[in-house]
């Protein structure tokens, strides 16, 4: 726990105290500008896209027009960004762009799930030479990885048989309409929709036009995303990290119920799952936390993380809601199932031990873990489909 205390000092960074009085708000203002920022990022990467033409939205879709490989690429993509939130933000634009259908986008989704996993496990391989505390630390991150690879295998073949998450996530957007069915013009779209054409319009200022217009926007929306979903997690990392360790105590003390609420309000605030689930990791190498008790938590991180994806379908259209519905109807369904099913519970725990403890005999098993699982596999459902 030392090296946790250590990272989590945050006492001297002028981000979360910053010189002088007015410090707390000045943080809110700087959250609320990267927010708006990312909000312009999705509509300048759905703008971008749109601009290339039909002829390039078909390339696309030919490209992931099949659920296994869409399910393959949400993994590989994830994985290179090291982050589902980025992953479901790219794809909630590129379902507001036309680029992507909802039934292809939906395997894809699934797949961020299981391809964010990769971080809290590559945060368990630094207890590798600390024997038990490495066999602790490395169960407690490969049961996220369990939990959502059986998630995923049921829901997927029940999505591909039914579409009951598309049909679900679509009849909840209907409800949603505000007016009856009447039009709402949303203050939101339309700030974030002047930001956009403001950047535009600098970009047409320096001769782009057409096709190269259109790069810009994608290169520029893709740079921005990925700045202001990093600093929005550094800001809220150094100002609730510190504290995270304490509340899931707590919340632990009290209900499975409780803890899963308490997992899904940390990474709410901080926009990434892979930082509640890192926490945990060292918690329970040091023995702290038994894998039990730090379950219910990741569980609540997996319902979470579905807050970008949502506020990013605040700059698209309603099929970039239905598509960021469709990863809260997936991820809840997913905890109630493991909740309420008997045992269910103790099946992604049993493979995560039995993983760890082969792990600590062979340190092989780790790096045969890590390449097969996030990297082998996707490339080759990819390449196959």
């Amino acid at each position: 726990m030392g090296q946790f205390t250590k990272n989590t000092d945050f006492s001297h960074d002028p981000l979360v105290d910053p010189p002088g009085k007015g410090g707390a708000w000045w943080k809110y203002v700087v959250l609320f500008v990267l927010l708006f920022g990312f909000l312009i990022a999705i509509k300048m990467l759905s703008s971008g896209i749109s601009g290339f033409g039909e002829g390039f939205t078909e390339g696309l879709l030919s490209g992931v027009g099949n659920p296994f490989a869409g399910l393959a690429a949400g993994v590989l993509f994830t994985v290179l960004v090291q982050s589902s939130s980025v992953t479901t933000a790219t794809i909630v634009a590129l379902v507001g762009a036309g680029t992507l259908t909802v039934g292809v986008a939906v395997p894809m989704v699934m797949g961020a799930n299981i391809g964010t996993t990769i971080t809290n496990t590559l945060v368990s391989i630094g207890h590798v030479r600390r024997g038990n505390e490495f066999q602790r630390a490395f169960s407690a991150a490969t049961v996220h990885d369990f939990f959502n690879l059986i998630v995923v295998s049921i829901m997927f073949t029940i999505e591909q048989a039914t579409g009951f998450l598309e049909k679900s996530a679509h009849a909840i957007a209907n409800s949603m309409a505000i007016g009856g069915g009447g039009s709402y013009k949303s203050p939101i779209k339309a700030a974030v929709k002047s930001g956009e054409k403001f950047f535009s319009s600098i970009f047409e200022w320096c001769g782009l036009e057409g096709s190269g217009l259109a790069t810009a926007k994608v290169i520029f929306g893709i740079g921005l995303i990925f700045l202001c979903l990093t600093m929005i997690t550094r800001i809220m990392k150094k100002v609730i990290a510190h504290k995270a360790e304490r509340a899931m105590n707590k919340a632990l003390k009290k209900s499975v119920v409780f803890a899963i609420a308490v997992g899904a309000i940390i990474t709410m605030a901080v926009q990434s799952s892979s930082i509640t689930t890192s926490l945990i990791v060292p918690m329970c190498g040091s023995g702290i936390l038994s894998i039990e008790a730090a379950f219910p938590v990741m569980l609540g991180a997996n319902i979470g993380t579905t807050i970008t994806a949502f506020l990013a379908s605040l700059a698209t259209d309603k099929n970039g809601l239905v598509i960021a519905l469709v990863h809260v109807i997936f991820n809840v369904i997913g905890t109630i199932g493991i909740l309420i099913i008997p045992r269910a519970s103790q099946i992604p725990i049993a493979l995560a031990e039995g993983l760890a403890a082969r792990a600590v005999r062979n340190k092989l098993w780790v790096i045969a873990y890590v390449l097969i699982m996030f990297l082998v596999i996707p490339f080759l459902g990819i390449l196959l489909f």
